[in-house]
């Protein structure tokens, strides 16, 4: 997501006053965007060069709830502050906001000035600078879908997040009439995106009523995972500018389809080259590209969690609903866990299709380049393809099928231990814990409530 602004730039038009708010964001642990909105003028004179947040913003929950037992912060150690600071390349105008500009920060220790080793942005870079010293970059493009609801945000709260009423009545999959319904909001969406510097392809209707897929164009994981949380905060943004509200849980309602985050993935040389691609090869799959599909198949368990972070996550692996239940991978098959795509081609490269539209794009990312890594460093052999459908494959291939059983296999990977550090694993199993023990304390709490004994 570089940015379409420079800060020269801003600076003129903060003098000319076409620009009076700056928002300065950091991604948190569920790739929200967390942060301040800074009088622009302060912001150029001082901000720019850092501020300040409470360092429980990675360490919450998804109702920043200040959650114990993490080492990184407490209420034992003050929650202290951490330092914000601006990534100046990534600024740039909201044209969907009147007089605002937008800059991501990254998060470093306030004593040290060093990044924060389980923020999401410096747990991608990390990751980053390992295939770089390998001298390899990868392209990726996280797709997105959403349900758009006729209902605004304050409306779906004051009933209890019951009776939501999509957009368009029956499934909308590539139709478009029913996508023509939802053009009040999605065509704002696109064309505001497009202001801001965000290379957006298309947009489509999904495979239930109202549900709807954002395709941006494909770019370096850093960039790609930027876009990607503006992209999410922005279509929330504007739908309910628009009177409308979005979801982008994997599994809204049972009877729905679900929404998912397709990860596109290959690897390249120092000079752009393709290393997945040669024409000599069955399906033009390099060996380097068979090591790779290799590290992300023999990891998938492990790397689960990333892919899908909550409860409501492991909703979305069913049978017969485009979303896959086994790790195996398949050339075009969307009912793969991992699919193929343009084989024989320059562009063949590898879709991860487990990941859901609830996923945090750094940490996905970063587990993804993760297993590259390992398969490729290991050299790890391919298993065989798998051909047919593969709903009825899993075994062991099997998706975890709760987040307790990946939480297991994240809290046991000693790949992702040796890739990310123990300090970040923890961290993130830490997460893991406290998502299951607030879901088992609501269940629990509604149980006793009607005179159940507890499980």
């Amino acid at each position: 997501m570089a940015g379409n602004l420079t800060f020269e730039e801003l600076t003129e038009c903060v003098l000319e006053g076409t620009i009076d708010t700056v928002v300065a964001a950091i991604p948190d642990m569920q790739g929200r965007l967390m942060g301040k909105r800074f009088q622009a003028q302060y912001f150029i004179e001082t901000a720019w060069q850092e501020s300040h947040c409470c360092k429980y913003l990675v360490a919450t929950d998804l109702a920043m709830t200040t959650v114990e037992n993490y080492a990184s912060t407490s209420w034992t150690a003050g929650y202290g502050d951490y330092v914000m600071k601006p990534d100046l390349g990534t600024l740039r105008k909201l044209p969907w906001l009147e007089g605002t500009a937008f800059v991501l920060c990254d998060l470093l220790d306030h004593a040290s000035h060093g990044p924060v080793p389980h923020s999401p942005r410096a747990v991608l870079k990390k990751q980053l600078a390992r295939l770089e010293a390998m001298g390899l970059t990868m392209t990726t493009a996280t797709e997105l879908e959403f349900f758009i609801f006729r209902q605004t945000f304050e409306e779906m709260k004051d009933q209890k997040y019951r009776d939501m009423t999509p957009m368009s009545p029956y499934n909308e999959d590539y139709h478009i009439f029913q996508t023509t319904r939802e053009e009040d909001v999605m065509r704002p969406i696109r064309n505001g995106l497009y202001g801001a510097g965000i290379r957006v392809e298309s947009s489509k209707g999904e495979a239930s009523a109202g549900q709807v897929e954002l395709n941006i164009q494909y770019s370096d994981p850093l960039d790609m995972a930027d876009t990607h949380v503006l992209v999410k905060n922005a279509v929330k943004e504007m739908a309910w500018q628009h009177g409308r509200s979005v979801s982008f849980m994997a599994k809204w309602h049972h009877r729905s389809a679900g929404s998912s985050s397709h990860i596109h993935q290959s690897l390249s040389d120092k000079d752009g080259n393709s290393v997945f691609f040669d024409p000599d090869r069955k399906h033009g799959m390099s060996e380097t590209m068979e090591h790779a599909l290799a590290g992300l198949l023999a990891h998938a368990g492990e790397t689960t969690f990333f892919l899908a972070p909550y409860v409501n996550s492991y909703k979305r692996f069913a049978e017969g609903t485009f979303a896959p239940t086994s790790t195996v991978w398949s050339v075009d098959n969307r009912t793969a866990g991992f699919r193929v795509v343009a084989p024989d081609s320059e562009a063949v490269r590898v879709e991860c299709r487990i990941g859901g539209s609830d996923l945090n794009p750094y940490l996905a990312l970063a587990s993804q380049i993760a297993a590259n890594i390992a398969g490729i460093e290991g050299k790890l052999k391919l298993e065989p393809e798998f051909n047919g459908n593969a709903y009825g494959a899993e075994g062991s291939h099997s998706i975890p099928a709760t987040l307790r059983a990946a939480t297991e296999a994240l809290r046991h990977s000693v790949m992702l231990r040796e890739a990310m550090g123990d300090d970040v694993v923890d961290h993130y199993v830490r997460c893991a814990e406290w998502e299951q023990e607030d879901f088992d304390r609501v269940v629990t709490d509604y149980e006793v409530k009607r005179g159940f004994e507890q499980a």
